[in-house]
């Protein structure tokens, strides 16, 4: 994972405390491995609200000037509002949705938006990292059609290990614009999900995005 040494500190200081505000759920989380966790990020909570909406648009348009991004999407839902956030901050790109299936129906495309073009440079997107299935079964379905990947962008990383095996499948760079160690320093399971990274075990406990379903409370 690489650091936003240049993004803007005030722009990165506002998407972490919308996170923390809107997005951090604290209660028992039944996760789709079947695990139990005590928190669970929803960046949905944050980032379709004008404030987090606002930063986070500044930040991607910003990193897909710097990467020469002319498309920018992921896997759907995740990816949704990520890209929407790009173009209405002003990124010169096109946005793209992946579907998990190709449709079965009208044109029969797994890839959605603006038709994509060998030369186009693609930023593949996702709102929440842990394991990063979602991203890397985005970037498999570009590299079926093939389509070049100049960076990935995640809004909020889990810190599991899901990073650098988007940076591998990718074949290129992966940027968190915040961690869960920003958005809750406190967490219980911090040293315990860090080893577990650094192992590079799968234990899904923690687990949270799109991954799990669960009750709780709002920070």
């Amino acid at each position: 994972m690489h650091a936003l040494e240049e993004q803007s500190t005030d722009a990165r200081e506002a998407l972490i405390e919308q996170l923390r505000v809107h997005a951090l759920v604290l209660g028992e989380v039944t996760l789709t491995s079947g695990a139990v966790a005590q928190y669970y990020v929803d960046a949905k909570r944050a980032i379709l609200r004008p404030e987090g909406f606002d930063v986070l648009a500044a930040l991607l348009a910003a990193q897909a000037a710097r990467w020469g991004a002319t498309a920018v999407g992921g896997m759907t839902m995740g990816a949704d509002a990520v890209a929407c956030a790009a173009l209405a901050g002003g990124a010169q790109v096109s946005a793209f949705f992946v579907r998990k299936d190709a449709k079965a129906h009208g044109l029969q495309r797994r890839i959605e938006g603006p038709p994509l073009s060998s030369s186009d440079r693609c930023m593949v997107v996702e709102d929440v990292v842990t394991t990063g299935g979602s991203t890397l079964a985005a970037i498999e379905a570009l590299h079926d059609e093939g389509r070049a990947i100049c960076g990935v962008v995640s809004v909020l990383d889990r810190l599991a290990g899901g990073g650098a095996e988007i940076e591998r499948a990718a074949g290129a760079p992966y940027v968190a614009l915040t961690t869960i160690d920003e958005v809750y320093p406190e967490r219980p399971d911090r040293a315990e999900v860090a080893d577990r990274a650094e192992r590079g075990g799968t234990d899904q406990r923690g687990r949270g995005g799109a991954d799990g379903r669960g009750r709780g409370r709002a920070r």
